[in-house]
């Protein structure tokens, strides 16, 4: 059988319109526990998938658990990439079993979500297990999630992958909802999110555009 090659896309890849991202109880005393990656590497990953996503328009659902009485507020980066945006309070640990969530789940209407938070075994594997569950096509942003061990974070990494979802990076996210360099319109805010928050990888794109002019959209 023969093959045609067409350049065209996956549909696998994510775009700027095909999902919702779903940013879970990125607060303080998640953070304190969370072992398997360190907290400024956990503070970046949030801030550059949230302002990725406020970039490209992709619409977010951001929710805390027991903000007041418990965990306390969501990390300042992510609230600064969307301002004035309502945080959903939860009591439930599984995302999916809370109502106000599901109700804006089912406004934003999209059938592939990404999500990413604290902890990984309980926080995310929850509701990527009901999503999964209920036909949704799930993704998760592997190193915008932490545990409380390494052993944790992995065994829910694996535990997701075999449920079906699609694990990615933090990185990965930007440069996909980019995916071409001839994409004037989101060139600029693309590359200064990765020179700020994208680290080796966004110094070197500092280097090159202030020692030599250089300019990935070009051939």
């Amino acid at each position: 059988m023969t093959i045609t090659a067409t350049a065209t896309p996956g549909t696998s890849l994510i775009s700027p319109t095909d999902h919702v991202l779903v940013l879970i109880d990125f607060q303080s005393q998640m953070a304190f526990a969370t072992k398997s990656i360190s907290t400024e590497l956990l503070r970046n990953n949030a801030a550059l998938i949230s302002q990725a996503a406020k970039s490209f328009d992709v619409p977010a659902i951001l929710t805390t658990v027991a903000v007041d009485s418990f965990s306390g507020p969501m990390f300042d980066e992510i609230k600064a990439a969307f301002p004035g945006q309502a945080m959903l309070d939860r009591t439930s640990m599984n995302t999916w079993e809370d109502q106000g969530v599901i109700d804006e789940i089912n406004r934003i209407g999209k059938t592939r979500i990404v999500f990413a938070g604290l902890w990984t075994g309980v926080c995310i594997v929850g509701p990527v297990a009901s999503a999964i569950d209920q036909g949704f096509d799930c993704y998760f942003i592997a190193d915008a999630c932490g545990d409380i061990s390494v052993e944790a974070h992995d065994r829910a990494v694996q535990r997701m992958i075999q449920l079906g979802a699609k694990p990615m990076t933090a990185l990965q996210y930007l440069l996909e909802l980019q995916r071409d360099w001839a994409r004037t319109a989101t060139y600029d805010s693309t590359t200064g999110i990765a020179k700020k928050w994208g680290g080796a990888y966004g110094l070197g794109v500092t280097y090159a555009k202030t020692m030599f002019g250089a300019s990935e959209g070009g051939h």
